[in-house]
């Protein structure tokens, strides 16, 4: 079993207070020309703390549950002494040999709350694996065997790329051909909205392109230290990234009474009360959400970009799931698309960033790390310093530009393989959108746990309005939150992971779940069964109505 790595990033805990450990060196920064404060050149000093960071290898453990008692679960009434040392003696430690027996019930450890779609057993789309294997073996060109479309995207592909291997090394901020099909495709996703491929940044996936632009941040100290407005419920590890860069993570909180929506009055609520400590700078924007599954409105987009100019705010917009919409009568729109139609006072002044991924989508292929950032009215000199950055470090695999480049430019009508990856692609929504409503149906019919409709993404953010005592008790005397506990018992009882509420931001005595939308039906046609969810999902359910039975009948 693997344990988590230890990381030293700056901690902010919900004290309000910081930790005091060394300051560690950064890089120099390039002075904006005052267009979003808070860019400038100086060093970084970052007040460190050890902490516990989750890694990929080892979210399917029984220890990723157990580990985040210590960086999530926690009450916020902790010291910052008792959260450092919370892993000794105490009320509050964190037990890992008693929440797990010697002698587990369950044969495995399954993960059904982890948005990996290939780990569930979804099928590749065709045409992409084709196009990898060509590339990386050309003599399967030889062959005759793959469709003439496969055959000619690949010799133009490096016709355009001017390289004759995906051995070769890219560009620093992408092929070019690759940046230039990505500008066409939100060309034409916003409606004929120009797009300079200049603007277009390919990164190691969208977790890469958030943390090169917080880092073109200065974060101080204090007063001055930069905050970033987060929603809460929200992308866990974009968190993690702003204390790492020194930052302050100024929560917001999403409206779940109406489904999740963005509340203007709390985002100013929350701006207002963070003047008090830091000096917000970055609002973080996730459209359609995660976990929660909402997808903003042309209202809603139209306040926050008004607001964001008002406030002097940097936007920062996480669209990775842009191509996962499929609820009733709602549709995606890009915050480029809503700021350009808004006229020059915005159009030309608001700065943007937004960011887009081939982990999602219809593709689901998280492995290859690759992604893309646009910039919108950023500073020149800001442009600068990000290119130094983006040039400093690794760029992203050749196989991860080229599945990207699929996903910006996927087979057409009338070509030879636009019929299988057609039927594949419509497979996979449809699949999503049944299996969105099938979950809300399950989740809801059980006692105790409510969930909002879902209109996009993967996931099923579900709330446990009554817990029974011997679930709250027990949590309380560990000072953990009942839902965190829930979690554990599930964890002990079937091998099944779940990600608790804590895990994305919520301390204020709610207690959610994050579920994996049921992937059952991914069985059907020729896509591959994975029996092992079916059971889990199963078992889950199965011990869900047990405990849930026995609630009390208090509610929050």
């Amino acid at each position: 079993m693997k344990v988590s790595q230890s990381l030293s990033i700056p901690l902010y805990p919900n004290t309000g207070s910081r930790g005091s450990a060394g300051a560690n060196p950064s890089l120099h920064r390039v002075q904006g020309r005052n267009k979003s404060p808070g860019r400038v050149p100086a060093h970084r000093r970052a007040h460190t703390h050890t902490y516990q960071a989750h890694t990929r290898d080892n979210l399917g453990s029984p220890m990723h549950l157990i580990c985040m008692s210590l960086d999530c679960g926690r009450k916020p009434m902790q010291t910052q002494g008792e959260h450092a040392n919370s892993t000794q003696g105490g009320p509050g430690k964190r037990t890992q040999v008693s929440l797990l027996r010697e002698q587990p019930n369950f044969k495995e450890v399954v993960n059904i709350s982890y948005g990996d779609f290939h780990a569930m057993g979804m099928k590749y789309i065709t045409f992409v694996r084709q196009i990898l294997a060509a590339s990386a073996y050309p003599e399967l060109l030889k062959s005759r065997q793959l469709p003439v479309d496969v055959e000619q995207r690949i010799v133009q592909f490096f016709k355009d790329w001017g390289k004759q291997s995906i051995g070769c090394y890219s560009e620093d901020f992408g092929i070019s051909c690759v940046r230039r099909n990505v500008a066409r495709f939100i060309e034409e996703r916003d409606g004929g909205i120009a797009c300079d491929r200049e603007n277009i940044y390919i990164t190691n996936g969208a977790t890469n392109g958030l943390q090169l632009i917080l880092r073109l941040f200065e974060y101080g100290k204090g007063p001055s230290q930069t905050g970033v407005l987060v929603p809460v419920p929200s992308y866990t590890r974009f968190r993690l990234m702003v204390l790492e860069a020194g930052g302050v993570n100024v929560p917001y909180y999403l409206n779940e009474g109406h489904s999740w929506a963005l509340d203007m009055t709390e985002m100013k609520r929350a701006l207002k009360c963070a003047r008090e400590h830091c000096s917000p700078k970055i609002l973080y924007l996730i459209n359609p959400g995660n976990p929660t599954g909402q997808v903003m409105s042309r209202k809603t987009m139209e306040g926050v970009i008004k607001f964001a100019a008002e406030e002097k705010l940097f936007l920062v917009a996480d669209e990775v799931y842009q191509d996962q919409v499929f609820g009733d009568n709602c549709s995606f729109l890009s915050f480029k698309k809503v700021l350009f139609e808004m006229g020059s006072e915005y159009r030309d002044n608001v700065e943007l960033v937004s960011l887009n991924s081939v982990s999602k989508a219809y593709l689901g292929e998280c492995g290859f790390r690759c992604g893309y950032l646009e910039t919108i009215n950023i500073d020149p000199e800001a442009i600068t310093q990000l290119r130094i950055l983006i040039t400093s470090s690794s760029f992203p695999s050749i196989s991860g530009q080229i599945v990207l480049d699929i996903l910006m430019k996927p087979p057409q009508p009338g070509e030879p393989s636009y019929e299988i990856f057609n039927k594949e692609k419509t497979f996979i929504m449809n699949t999503l959108a049944r299996n969105s409503k099938l979950a809300v149906q399950t989740i809801n019919a059980l006692p105790g746990l409510r969930c909002n409709p879902i209109q996009a993404s993967m996931f099923c953010y579900t709330r446990a309005i009554a817990l029974p005592p011997f679930i709250v008790y027990p949590s309380q005397a560990l000072d953990l939150y009942p839902g965190l506990f829930y979690c554990m018992q599930l964890l002990e009882e079937t091998g099944i992971v779940l990600d608790p509420g804590t895990g994305f931001g919520e301390n204020d005595g709610r207690d959610h779940i994050r579920y994996m939308n049921r992937p059952e039906c991914f069985c059907c046609l020729e896509f591959q069964i994975y029996p092992k969810i079916v059971e889990a999902l199963e078992a889950a359910e199965k011990f869900s109505k047990s405990l849930l039975a026995q609630r009390t009948p208090v509610t929050n």
